[in-house]
């Protein structure tokens, strides 16, 4: 990944509000999100630490029994198998970080983010 170039990549529309571009190899994943105001995710766990950098827009984290607003510039770490949710208070881009890469995001299995 040392030449990503992000519009060379296809987005994978999730829902109506949830779009990602990924990009990984053997030892790390980088997804760019971008999400309309309002989109929730809710709560769950995974595998892998997981930070969210945002570069536009406001997400709004829940996690260990605290709300934590992570704005432009702003980046979060959420350690593996700690459940939270969030929520797109404005419309937002971020890149989300992990290592090892995610298999759900790779098999298409992260059925919590996706229409059903």
């Amino acid at each position: 990944m040392k030449h990503i170039k992000w519009n060379d990549i296809p987005y994978e529309k999730l829902n109506e509000k949830f779009l990602r571009k990924i990009a990984w190899d053997g030892k790390v994943m980088i997804a760019l999100t971008e999400v309309a105001q309002g989109y929730q995710v809710p709560l769950h766990s995974h595998d892998n630490e997981q930070v969210s950098w945002v570069m536009s827009g406001i997400w709004r984290f829940r996690l260990e029994g605290r709300t934590v607003d992570v704005g432009p510039g702003e980046m979060i770490f959420i350690p593996a198998n700690v459940e939270h949710s969030a929520e797109a208070i404005e419309s937002l881009v971020a890149y989300d970080i992990f290592t090892p890469p995610r298999q759900d995001w790779l098999t298409g299995t992260d059925s919590y983010l996706r229409d059903k």
